[in-house]
């Protein structure tokens, strides 16, 4: 899976695996971006990139997941396959699970998040 496309057939695969329950309200699905996308907070060469976002915006385009090939590539680019596979299963369940969360008016992946940042953030001032 070194491919946008390769990448797209295998996403594809997964969205399709998982229940149905799980797509309730997200109108705008899955959606993979060729884009490499620095967080905020990235510093220096000691980059954070977002490999996944999901998105909840009521005016806008409603409930969505995108994720970042560029950024999944410049991290697990020289991983196997199935590794890759893996990292992407993950990324796809993380986000869902943000989707999930927000639908329960909950935000503890949300919090998680933050103090993974605020550790990345601590990091970087040694």
């Amino acid at each position: 899976m070194t491919t946008f496309e390769d990448m797209e057939l295998v996403l594809h695969k997964m969205v399709n695996d998982l229940p149905e329950d799980l797509f309730r309200e997200l109108n705008g699905g899955v959606i993979l971006l060729p884009d490499v996308k620095m967080h905020d907070a990235s510093e220096g060469r000691d980059h954070l990139y977002v490999l996944g976002e999901y998105h909840n915006e009521p005016r806008g385009l409603g409930r969505y997941i995108t994720v970042y090939f560029g950024s999944f590539m410049m991290l697990h680019s020289r991983l196997a396959p199935d590794r890759q596979k893996d990292k992407l299963r993950k990324i796809l369940y993380h986000e869902f699970t943000h989707h999930l969360e927000s639908l329960a008016g909950e935000r503890e992946l949300e919090i998680e998040d933050a103090k993974g940042i605020l550790e990345y953030k601590l990091r970087r001032r040694r």
